[in-house]
């Protein structure tokens, strides 16, 4: 095995999937350079001796590329390029048993969590001092905080709960101190992360407190911006909204996957919520903070979707006009309650369909966008590059929303703010000026 000085192999950690999953391969990082060890996360070169993929199991795409990435560093490591490949995360949790004997070359696999069985493993140490403590992988003027592990929901279609298990909150305590030691690093942005974020506090305090670690967290010095991800729409908890609409460093943006605009698909996939009382969340969330920014997702072609449940979620997003909005095409998950359904939909029918809302969506976002021509916006410059910088708004989270692209950029410089002025708008980007 190759080796650096100090004897001990350099590891390269190759992320799939999630923003959990990159949460779960900082904390990673961030143990093996604690205990001396030379690692880097998706290096460039191929110049490690070990090689840790964690994988993504969430639909068929995702288990498609986890396992083609296994086998290119498979294929490394029969050519002498590497020494060592493990695996870890969501699809190893899931199919660990079948794929050892499909792919009997790598060399060990580990679940979502096995963290410190790998780091024996890798001859490291698990350093509880550590704990809290993160190498991001991404720019560093925001980050993901993971507030809880696993899921207790029993949507119909997901395989989640299978590879995360169920719901664990983590101490507000430790969450307040993991935020101040992100602040401590530069981080501006925190991005509240979780299979089901509303649910938080339930196991621990025995009461949803989602708003008390907000609170808590909106405390911390040095972080200007805090976005809330993934709210289970059925018994959203209401003084979240209060403490978003009073605390000015909370954005006013809310990402809550909604998965369908008909009752009766609702209804099959286990949602615990009809489109009326979807309908009248909504209200209560646009009453309670005027001018908030709600990202949703839909699945198109779950079993047993017919053309009139299709034409009713799209006459649902006509009517809710949400300001940013993804789609998934069903993927038929063993262990789940659909997957005990017939996969009646074709896959042609899937993608029409996907693209039929997208292309509502694409409508619906360019008017949204052309009403902001001539605000004036605070943005956070994400990169600069030789033409222009790119940065986002408090409505926008990175990677899947908007973004302002401003063409002057001398003195511009990645995580600051800026004032700027809207000047054009497209369907999914905004132009802007320096005020």
């Amino acid at each position: 095995m190759r080796t650096k000085g100090n004897g001990k192999p350099r590891v390269n950690i190759v992320t799939l999937g999630c923003s959990k999953n990159q949460v779960d391969s900082e904390e990673l990082l961030t143990q093996l350079r604690g205990s001396g060890i030379d690692a880097v996360h998706e290096s460039p070169r191929d110049d490690a001796s070990v090689v840790v993929i964690n994988t993504c199991g969430f639909i068929e795409s995702a288990k498609q590329e986890s396992i083609d990435t296994i086998l290119r560093y498979v294929d490394a490591k029969s050519e002498g390029i590497v020494d060592k490949v493990y695996v870890t995360g969501c699809l190893s949790q899931r199919y660990k048993d079948d794929l050892q004997k499909e792919i009997p070359d790598v060399d060990a696999w580990f679940g979502t969590r096995d963290l410190s069985r790998l780091l024996k493993v890798l001859r490291a140490d698990y350093r509880k001092e550590l704990v809290g403590e993160r190498i991001l992988t991404n720019p560093s003027h925001y980050a993901y905080l993971k507030i809880s592990e696993g899921c207790d929901r029993p949507c119909s279609f997901c395989a989640i709960p299978l590879m995360r298990g169920h719901h664990v909150s983590k101490p507000m305590e430790a969450l307040v101190a993991e935020a101040e030691s992100l602040a401590r690093q530069g981080v501006k942005e925190l991005l509240l992360i979780a299979q089901d974020s509303t649910y938080y506090g339930l196991d621990l305090y025995g009461k949803r407190a989602l708003s008390d670690l907000m609170k808590r967290l909106s405390d911390v010095s040095g972080i200007e911006w805090i976005r809330l991800h993934y709210a289970f729409p059925s018994g959203f908890p209401m003084d979240v909204l209060e403490t978003m609409a009073e605390r000015p460093n909370i954005c006013k943006y809310l990402d809550i996957p909604l998965q369908h605009g008909s009752t009766r698909m609702l209804t099959l996939m286990r949602r615990g919520i009809t489109r009326q009382k979807t309908e009248e969340l909504i209200s209560r969330i646009r009453s309670a903070v005027p001018g908030i920014a709600i990202r949703t997702t839909m699945i198109a072609g779950h079993p047993g979707e017919t053309e009139e449940d299709f034409d009713e979620m799209i006459e649902f997003i006509r009517a809710q006009q949400f300001e940013r909005l993804g789609v998934f095409t069903y993927s038929h998950e063993e262990g789940t309650h659909s997957g005990t359904m017939a996969d009646d939909v074709p896959e042609t029918v899937k993608e029409e369909r996907a693209s039929r809302l997208m292309e509502e969506q694409q409508e619906i976002s360019l008017r949204i966008n052309q009403k902001r021509i001539g605000q004036i916006e605070r943005v956070l410059i994400d990169r600069v590059e030789s033409d222009a910088a790119f940065g986002r708004t408090q409505y926008d989270s990175p990677d899947v929303d908007n973004e302002v692209i401003i063409r002057e950029t001398t003195g511009l410089r990645s995580g600051e703010f800026v004032t700027v002025r809207i000047t054009d708008a497209s369907e999914f980007d905004l132009m802007g000026t320096l005020c």
